[in-house]
């Protein structure tokens, strides 16, 4: 099988150990950078060109796609599906993902546990909208921050009306969640892949630091978790669309309540936790998803 992977950076842990698994099974691969590609799109044949070649005769493409990069990698995984190739994470499912705030109405909709959030453009409505979240302490989001900057703790109502106000002034999109003091800085990662959580990892936050992202010093270690979070990663996945995904929960006095849902969820922190073999899982669950598919195909044309 020939399978894209589509990462900027070959020397990154995660796109190393796909190309790992892929070499571990056999299966042919190649690392496309989605900023050195280029498209030809017209009505009759499309195609995508990387430095002359012509990127064609792939049986799957894997996104790796940064938060930087979304807007063309997400045009040139699209250009991928348009030809017919079976992409992991499709286009749709990942900018629906990257966007904080359609991402928690799409989980709302689904009735999925979440913190309670508020958003608002002007600063007369913050008053309001700080009691709308249950008053301070209150968590305040910047809508385009990844891996926890551009995340704030107000601890006083005073302290969070001066943040907003100044992130208003800025022009800036921020979302304000209530701070879920029982979770005691510490979140669980589930890593979805189809339809069950492969493996999970808790991570614990520094003294001090509410963040418990591994990028902001966050120690991982191996969790079991409960049926009921179980449930609500797996049903936050599907309602993003996503056969792939990092689901964040916070474990609260009312049962797991989803942070955020991650698209290209880091296999480092997850693998070095569990042990468990990450990347192996997600190679072998392509290719059963693009040979089942094969096989419906040659069944319906006999």
């Amino acid at each position: 099988m020939k399978i894209g992977i589509l990462s900027r950076n070959q020397n990154l842990y995660s796109t190393r150990r796909l190309m790992e698994a892929c070499e571990a099974r056999d299966h042919e691969y190649k690392i496309i950078d989605a900023l050195h590609c280029y498209m030809n799109i017209n009505s009759t044949q499309l195609s995508i060109h990387l430095k002359g070649e012509d990127l064609k005769g792939f049986d799957a493409i894997i996104p790796r796609i940064g938060s930087s990069v979304t807007f063309y990698g997400c045009a040139v995984l699209r250009q991928f599906e348009m030809m017919g190739i079976y992409t992991l994470n499709d286009s749709v499912a990942i900018q629906r993902s990257r966007d904080k705030l359609r991402s928690l109405q799409l989980l709302s909709r689904k009735s999925i546990g979440m913190p309670i959030t508020g958003f608002a453009s002007k600063p007369g409505d913050i008053k309001d909208l700080l009691n709308m979240v249950g008053g301070a302490p209150v968590v305040i989001k910047l809508l385009e921050g990844t891996q926890g900057i551009g995340v704030v703790l107000a601890e006083t109502r005073k302290a969070a009306e001066s943040v907003i106000e100044a992130f208003m002034g800025l022009k800036a999109n921020i979302m304000v969640q209530e701070y879920i003091k029982e979770a005691g800085g510490a979140d669980i990662r589930c890593f979805v892949i189809g339809d069950k959580v492969i493996a999970s990892m808790r991570r614990q936050a520094l003294p001090g630091e509410f963040r418990s992202n591994l990028h902001r010093g966050g120690v991982a270690s191996l969790v079991r978790i409960t049926p009921d979070e179980r449930k609500t990663a797996i049903s936050a996945a599907k309602a993003m669309g996503l056969h792939v995904a990092g689901v964040d929960l916070l474990r609260s006095d009312r049962g797991p309540l989803v942070m955020e849902v991650n698209s290209s969820p880091g296999l480092e922190g997850i693998e070095f936790a569990t042990g468990h073999d990450v990347a192996g899982m997600i190679i072998d669950y392509v290719v059963k998803i693009v040979s089942t598919s094969r096989t419906r195909t040659r069944v319906k044309t006999q």
